[in-house]
């Protein structure tokens, strides 16, 4: 009878073990330095599931008899037809062969945005742009979907994105200091679970309840109730979705009418502030900003903001910004408002005073950060230099040779012949997902490599089987974590499916440059290195000692030398000509010269309020709700989304959508029934979920359904929100996407009420090969 084997792993949600026998993974039990594991992990066994896994290399029909002239529109419908490896890689590198030597190496996108593995060496972007930059280079993505038009505003008027990136405050000192919080959008362990590149502690509720116990008194904005949990004491402010950036100018206006701000501060430490104290007083444009003015905006209370901004400057006071909050039309702006507000209150550089970005937005922000060095595998050096903004992907393909702009510059975009995507799903976090399916039509050749049959997948001219980490050895560790985790394989792989860098090195070897890529090491001698340089760089940099590589193997991780109780620009503070910012004026950015010269209308040259695309203070029709389209709590975006954490949040096979009992009575729906959610570009199915939770006027459709349209008709039938999503930047300026400003309209369902895992299927069969 053969005994349990314990294997040490890592993945997004965190460190854990997995319980293996017989091939077979059999339990799950969290890491035991973690005070708060993610009920996530226990989906991990799903990975092994053959159901929705690519098992083995295959090459869309038409493509293999016509190459680059076959008919596209039949990527996702016709047949796929099974293939060795040998001739996939083979087809592969004659692809990238041809593409670059025909048409320039910039008519190569390597897409491959997403979060695939957390593993460190079999991290599938890094390894394709290694690939690729061996022979000649790729057009890339530069930012995230997450986090976009933030760090691009806050590079120019703070120098870094080190405040949205874990290095603002860290939450010990907000529940040691603080006496006012607010909190803008979420401060949630549901966003928290997960952590780029995988995290070994999560710390977020230990701080809240620290929060808690001190009785701060915490002001929450967001249109839904639960972006903080119920056992934190919290005054709900139910916002108008997407006015933010109103009720931050009207607090900082107030404060301004009142003569109470912080005018050594804003002398010593900012450039511009005469603009943005004009705007406010209404110098500027005729229209004062205060409480009257930001109430009608964002439908609250004026009283409530006049009070509260006399609180902010009463008391040792700090602002929390949700990512999620940029993720909008003009996303720029609530970001710089709020460092805008927070330098009127002039406690920037404060124990517990200031402002900060993405507390729980990911799980390592706010907590300790790692001062070492993270494993991670060289991309090596960039042969051209071709780029465009991450969410302007439609754009790219469906307009060749066109302008735009970014950060200030105008570039061109390339002619793309050659998509390569691996470890991500477009078709899962792209937005106006119909309109990405026409732009899908025009490269010639579009590669995807992932483990799963994913909608991309679907929708590729090659397909290549890729093992999950479960199925081979890595190592995890980010600078957000404070321990590097061993992830050991526990499982052989599943049908034909190989680990990412053994594909690439394949590859590689088809190209010619396997030596330069592999550099003369396998699996085990890559994790090995990766971890002894970061060992190394502990012991020399920070004097810090690690456990050597056996050691760490063996125990299953190590911990990383961090820092904790950090006050964001204290030094800055005190001696801002001593400690200058990498901003224009040195100083932080109020007033920008470099916006007024270019005067964008849609990224003015102060923090300013500017009405989004779609919002419901524009809206004529009381029909409309606002969608807000945030991330799930039992799954990160669409991964393992048939585990049993993602299965337990679904009802009747479908995602459900949160409205309230006066939006639901008005429309004739029901908690529990079947609706069509839609808009002009495109709709949806989902679950009615009636509840006080959310503001009325705005519906939440959580992210991460499998894209699972009906071909007659368009209708998609599992709640992917993407099909309603807004397909434009949040400005000329970052570029960011702006999914979260979306009006949708809802209605009861009465057709036929097949469950859509069943119509996925359904496709995944009509796809497969003889």
């Amino acid at each position: 009878m053969s005994e349990i084997k314990r294997i040490p792993h890592c993945s997004h949600w965190g460190a854990y073990t997995l319980l293996v026998k017989d091939e077979q993974i059999v339990g799950v039990e969290p890491f035991a330095h973690d005070p708060a594991p993610s009920p996530i992990i226990h989906s991990v066994p799903e990975w092994a599931n053959p159901e929705r896994r690519i098992l083995r290399p295959m090459v869309r029909k038409g493509w293999l008899e016509k190459r680059e002239q076959s008919d596209r529109r039949k990527r996702g419908a016709e047949k796929f037809i099974p293939v060795s490896w040998e001739e996939a890689t083979t087809l592969v590198a004659d692809e990238i062969r041809r593409v670059s030597t025909t048409h320039g190496n910039a008519s190569i996108f390597a897409g491959s945005y997403g979060w695939t593995n957390s593993g460190r060496l079999h991290h599938a972007s890094s390894l394709l742009k290694r690939m690729l930059n061996l022979v000649g280079g790729f057009t890339r993505h530069v930012d995230t979907y997450s986090i976009a038009a933030g760090p691009v505003i806050l590079r120019h008027i703070l120098g870094s994105s080190d405040a949205c990136d874990g290095q603002a405050n860290t939450l010990d000192t907000i529940a040691e200091h603080t006496e006012t919080l607010v909190v803008f959008g979420a401060l949630s362990p549901r966003t928290a679970q997960t952590e780029a590149g995988g995290i070994g502690a999560h710390r977020l509720e230990t701080y809240l309840r620290k929060i808690a116990d001190r009785a701060i008194r915490i002001v929450h904005v967001s249109p839904l109730k639960d972006d903080l949990p119920d056992w934190v004491d919290a005054e709900w402010w139910p916002i108008r979705p997407n006015t933010d950036t109103a009720l931050m100018l009207g607090l900082a206006g107030e404060i301004v009418k009142a003569g109470r701000h912080a005018r050594d501060f804003l002398a010593r430490c900012t450039s511009g502030a005469d603009q943005l104290l004009g705007y406010l007083d209404g110098s500027a444009d005729g229209t004062r900003k205060d409480a009257t003015w930001a109430a009608e905006i964002c439908g609250l209370d004026a009283e409530n903001i006049r009070q509260l901004a006399q609180r902010l400057f009463d008391t040792r006071s700090m602002l929390t910004v949700s990512w999620s909050l940029q993720r909008a039309h003009h996303g720029e702006q609530p970001f710089w408002a709020a460092l805008g507000l927070a330098a009127i209150v002039g406690q920037i550089g404060l124990p517990g005073g200031g402002v900060g970005y993405g507390y729980a937005s990911l799980g390592g922000v706010g907590s300790p950060f790692n001062l070492g060095k993270s494993p991670a595998i060289s991309q090596l050096t960039r042969p051209i230099d071709s780029f465009i903004p991450v969410a302007r992907i439609s754009d790219m393909l469906l307009n060749p040779g066109a302008s735009f702009t970014y950060e200030g510059e105008t570039r061109t975009y390339p002619d793309t012949r050659l998509v390569y995507w691996a470890g991500g799903n477009p078709y899962h976090h792209h937005q106006d997902l119909n309109r990405l399916s026409e732009a899908w039509t025009r490269p010639e050749t579009i590669i995807v490599q992932d483990p799963m049959f994913t909608a991309t997948a679907q929708r590729a001219d090659i397909v290549l089987p890729a093992t999950t980490s479960i199925e081979r050895n890595d190592l995890a560790g980010n600078k957000r974590s404070d321990f590097i985790v061993a992830m050991k394989q526990a499982i052989k792989p599943i049908g034909d499916s190989l680990p990412d860098f053994e594909i690439f090195d394949r590859i590689a070897g088809k190209l010619g440059v396997a030596d330069r890529f592999n550099e003369g090491r396998d699996e085990m001698d890559w994790v090995r290195h990766l971890y002894e340089e970061s060992r190394k760089d502990a012991a020399d940099r920070l004097g810090f000692a690690m456990p050597d590589f056996d050691t760490f193997w063996h125990d299953g991780y190590a911990r990383c030398p961090v820092r904790a109780n950090h006050t964001f620009l204290a030094d800055f503070r005190v001696a801002p000509e001593a400690h200058p910012l990498k901003t224009e004026s040195g100083k932080i950015v109020l007033g920008s010269e470099t916006l007024a010269s270019l005067g964008y209308a849609d990224c003015p040259s102060h923090p300013a309020w500017v009405e989004p695309a779609e919002w419901l203070g524009k809206s004529s029709d009381a029909s409309d709700l606002h969608m807000i389209s945030h991330q799930p709590v039992g799954r990160l975006h669409s991964q393992i989304e048939t585990g049993v954490a993602s299965a337990s949040t679904k009802r009747n096979g479908r995602e459900q959508a949160r409205l309230h009992p006066a939006d639901a009575a008005t429309r004739g729906i029901s908690d529990g029934q079947t609706i069509r959610i839609w808009n002009a570009r495109g709709a949806c199915l989902a679950t009615a979920d009636v509840s006080e939770s959310v503001r009325p006027g705005v519906l939440v459709l959580p992210t991460g359904a499998w894209f699972t349209p009906r071909d007659e008709s368009g209708l998609e039938v599992a709640g992917n929100p993407n099909v309603l999503t807004l397909d434009i930047g949040t400005s000329q300026f970052g570029q960011g996407c702006s999914a979260h400003t979306c009006l949708v309209r809802a209605e009861p369902h009465i057709a036929d009420q097949r469950d859509a895992f069943e119509e996925y299927q359904e496709r995944l069969v009509a796809l497969a090969t003889a």
